[in-house]
């Protein structure tokens, strides 16, 4: 226990709930994480203003406000909640390496979303590659992460 006091372990006896829910978070937050780049690397091969083109930003935007966004502040807020159980032993290093991964998978989530606005106003900044390559970086990241969280390295 991480001697946080009473007052802070009121949630101990939910740490399992709080568990699941954080992973189910995370797993709707990945599952878009990982769709929409690959949605835009089709997204850049059309014709701006084509009714494909149009048919990508009603996916891209419903993928991006629907469920990418509410699962990622749901992750954030089960994840935090499970620090307020007095389970978590903020001495260990891993937990610091993991928050700086997530806190770069937040930034990505937010770059995703400048570019889905712009290929909402049909403007192409970049070319189908530029996506495949970032495509890669959530794999890369939630490797990271998980490995980080269930091997605890340091």
């Amino acid at each position: 226990m991480s001697g946080d006091g009473g007052a802070m372990n009121v949630l101990a006896p939910y740490y399992p709930w709080l568990k699941a829910l954080h992973i189910l978070s995370v797993i709707a937050w990945m599952a878009g994480m990982l769709y929409l780049p690959r949605l835009f690397v089709y997204h850049a091969g059309t014709e701006p203003g084509s009714p494909t083109s149009e048919t990508f930003k009603t996916m891209e935007r419903r993928l991006y406000r629907a469920i990418m966004t509410p699962a990622m502040v749901a992750t954030w807020f089960f994840g935090l909640s499970l620090t307020l159980t007095g389970v978590v032993q903020w001495t260990e290093f891993w937990l610091y390496a993991k928050l700086v991964l997530v806190a770069g998978m937040t930034w990505l989530h937010f770059g995703l979303g400048r570019w889905r606005r712009d290929f909402a106003a049909d403007r192409r900044p970049h070319g189908a590659a530029f996506y495949r390559a970032i495509n890669e970086a959530p794999t890369l990241l939630l490797i990271g992460i998980v490995v980080l969280a269930v091997v605890r390295p340091f």
